[in-house]
C-alpha cells in the first residue's frame, strides 16, 4: 500500500500543473477564466490529495524511515492543506460570485500574513520532512524524491513550463521511490508477517 500510494500521489501531483488553468490571473479577465473552471478545483484537489498520500505512505512506512520524517511530513502537509483548500475552493466560488471584486479577494486569500506564513511553513516542513527520509533511505531515489518537495515553494515564482517540469520532477521522485521500495516492503512484510 505505502508504494502505491507513492506512486500515486506521483501522478497526482503531475497532474496538477498539467491540468491546472494558466489564463494570466492578474487581470481580471484572465483569473475569472481560471478560477472559475472545473480544472481550477479539480488540479488543486490533485495537489491535496497528492499531499494526503505522500503521508499515509510514509505512515507505513515508519519502521524504515523513522518516526521524526513522517511526523514533519504530516505537520507540514497539514498547514499546507489549510491554504490549498482557500486557494481551490474559496477562488473558485468567489470566481462564480456574480459582482466579487475576485482580484482583490485573490489577493487577500493569498497574502494574509497568517495564510501566507502557515503556506511557506508547511512548504519548508515537507522539504525538511523529505530531506530527513533522503537521509534515512541513503539511495538515489530518496534524493529525487527530496528534491520534488525541496523545491515545491520556490516553483510557485516560476513560469507554467518551469511548473510543469517540477510536477514531472514530483512524479520521478515519488515514483522511482516507490519502485526502490520494492525490497525493503518485502523485509518489512515478513518482519510483520514473523
Amino acid at each position: 500500500m505505502p508504494r502505491i500510494a507513492l506512486a500515486v500521489a506521483g501522478v497526482l501531483f503531475l497532474l496538477y500543473p498539467v491540468v491546472r488553468p494558466w489564463d494570466d490571473e492578474t487581470t481580471a479577465d484572465g483569473a475569472h477564466a481560471a478560477m472559475a473552471s472545473g480544472a481550477w478545483v479539480a488540479s488543486h484537489l490533485f495537489a491535496m490529495l497528492g499531499f494526503i498520500l505522500v503521508g499515509l505512505a510514509l505512515l507505513g512506512l515508519r519502521d524504515l524511515v523513522g518516526t521524526a520524517p513522517v511526523a514533519v511530513m504530516w505537520a507540514g502537509a497539514g498547514l499546507t492543506l489549510t491554504y490549498y483548500g482557500a486557494e481551490d475552493f474559496g477562488l473558485h466560488a468567489a470566481a462564480t460570485t456574480a459582482g466579487t471584486d475576485l482580484l482583490a479577494v485573490a489577493e487577500a486569500t493569498r497574502y494574509h500574513p497568517v495564510a501566507v506564513t502557515t503556506f511557506g511553513v508547511g512548504l519548508v516542513a515537507l522539504a525538511v520532512g523529505a530531506v530527513l527520509v533522503a537521509l534515512k533511505l541513503k539511495r538515489p531515489s530518496a534524493w529525487v524524491f527530496a528534491a520534488g518537495f525541496v523545491l515545491f515553494l520556490p516553483q510557485f515564482f516560476t513560469p507554467a513550463p518551469v511548473r510543469i517540469a517540477h510536477g514531472v520532477l514530483m512524479l520521478a521522485g515519488l515514483v522511482w521511490l516507490a519502485a526502490d521500495l520494492r525490497k525493503d516492503a518485502r523485509v518489512l512484510a515478513g518482519q510483520g508477517a514473523a
